[in-house]
């Protein structure tokens, strides 16, 4: 089983290039957005508590999180692999995905990075608060706490998979089609 993490700031384009990605290679897209935003439209207690530290620009805990992501794993077969898409998020989950797949005597197959600056991730959110309603998405205040939240909590993790040889990257920067050719070459 192959186990591909898709990797970037927010707003980088993970979601945009996840379905072609898992189409062509026959994963599981696991995007921990979108199981939270489904909890959150189903009004569960799980979606309730995410919806308020969302909504402030914070993380959900780990726990949940990590919760989410094996029962995907267990769940889900006749794939060649998964995904990840917002996982993980910290050095912290980063350890948790390893013990996990160790269980299983599986291991993470790469790391994917799309790379933009900070001024993009700032017009990209601000862009898709609109076109997609993202109220998650609509303070200046909130995104700019989602890009120091990255930068403090997630962009370690850059260190941490090149460390391990498993982190590749790619220049967000480009059109849709050029980000997703550079993608498939790596893959």
């Amino acid at each position: 089983m192959k186990y591909y993490i898709l990797f970037g700031p927010p707003g980088a384009g993970k979601g945009t290039q996840a379905a072609a990605i898992a189409e062509k290679f026959h994963l599981c897209h696991v995007s921990t957005g979108e199981l939270l935003r489904a909890e959150i439209s189903a009004g569960t207690e799980l979606g309730q508590r995410a919806a308020a530290l969302i909504n402030d620009g914070k993380l959900v805990p780990d726990e949940v999180v990590e919760g989410m992501i094996a029962s995907r794993f267990a769940t889900v077969k006749d794939v060649d692999g998964f995904l990840l898409d917002g996982f993980p998020r910290t050095l912290q989950q980063a350890e948790a995905l390893d013990e996990l797949l160790d269980e299983d005597a599986e291991m993470v197959t790469a790391v994917i990075s799309i790379m933009i600056p900070d001024t993009m991730i700032f017009e990209r959110i601000r862009g898709r608060a609109v076109k997609e309603g993202r109220a998650d998405d609509a303070s200046a205040a909130i995104i700019q706490n989602r890009i120091d939240t990255y930068h403090a909590q997630t962009e370690p993790l850059i260190a941490y998979y090149k460390a391990r040889g498993k982190y590749r990257e790619v220049d967000g920067a480009g059109s849709i089609e050029k980000v997703r050719d550079e993608i498939f070459k790596i893959l």
